[in-house]
């Protein structure tokens, strides 16, 4: 079977610089495995890869889609099996990059026959929501479809919606639907590496990497964003929300500043505790130590 490789894990542990060394190591193209970077004109806020890492390793599913419209994991999952092929015919191997878990598992173990999106439906959920309590939604999600609530952050609103709408139209929770899914890891030989650090470390990074966005100009991004409608979807990445309040006078830099270091250490905790829970994951312990010799490691590992 043909190679596929995941290099994942939480924001800011130096994934994008490893991988590059990677792709060039293993003939590889980078897939971006991020929900986020797909988008155009996000770029500071998203941490896309730079021009120059750009023009080392060809990169694919990257600002490829307007920020006005939404992007599902299942278009996702279509784009992404069409670069794989592509990347094959080459003799090269798919190498994904990203913190997205859902997408990587999405990849790895298919998508279930999902019905199609209601959009009356979704309405009167939100409508609920709103009328009834922050959480209503997720407590009415933990009573019919436990294990897909337990996968999801209470306050992850648009995912929520979409499990109950699955079990309203079906009458069948999620997770039970997903088991009838194939993958990739039907199809392939894949390797799934996770990235970590400690945490005090990775919060360290976090921090840092914050304060390298507002130098880089995310308020500007921001501000020109703010002129142009923006998807659900969208609106979920971090960081932009926080800065847009900023602009409407909300709070004060400093404050939307420490908020978006805040949440986004939430998030990486988040994403840590999903990979962790995939006991098909290779974790290697960077040690805040060079790219070029965590790369190194990682090849050995590939070539196993």
């Amino acid at each position: 079977m043909k190679d596929i490789i995941f290099l994942v894990g939480p924001t800011a542990v130096g994934k994008t610089e490893t991988s590059i060394h990677l792709a060039k190591k293993i003939n590889a193209e980078i897939i971006s495995c991020d929900s986020m970077q797909v988008y155009k004109g996000m770029d500071i806020g998203t941490q896309k890869p730079t021009p120059a890492q750009l023009k080392k390793v060809p990169h694919h599913i990257v600002d490829i889609i307007n920020p006005a419209r939404n992007f599902s994991v299942a278009l996702y999952r279509k784009k992404a099996i069409d670069e794989i092929k592509k990347i094959h015919r080459k003799k090269k191997v798919p190498l994904f990059v990203g913190g997205t878990a859902l997408y990587m598992k999405a990849m790895v173990d298919g998508l279930f026959p999902a019905p199609s999106a209601d959009r009356a439906l979704r309405k009167r959920l939100l409508r609920q929501e709103e009328c009834k309590g922050k959480g209503f939604l997720y407590k009415r999600l933990l009573k019919v479809d436990k294990q897909t609530a337990k996968l999801l952050h209470p306050n992850d609103t648009r995912r929520i919606i979409r499990a109950l709408e699955v079990y309203i139209q079906t009458k069948k929770p999620m997770h039970e639907l997903k088991k009838r899914t194939k993958g990739l890891k039907d199809l392939y030989n894949i390797k799934i590496f996770c990235l970590s650090c400690a945490r005090e470390k990775l919060y360290e990074k976090i921090n840092r990497r914050v304060d390298m966005m507002f130098k880089k100009g995310l308020v500007a991004e921001c501000r020109r964003l703010k002129q142009r409608r923006l998807s659900m979807t969208a609106k979920q990445a971090l960081g932009y929300k926080e800065v847009f309040d900023f602009l409407d006078k909300k709070t004060v830099l400093k404050d939307a500043k420490e908020l978006i270091k805040q949440r986004t250490r939430n998030f990486a905790k988040r994403q840590l505790s999903w990979f962790r829970n995939d006991k098909r994951i290779i974790w290697i312990d960077s040690n805040n130590g060079p790219s070029k010799e965590i790369a190194e490691r990682l090849y050995k590992l590939c070539m196993k």
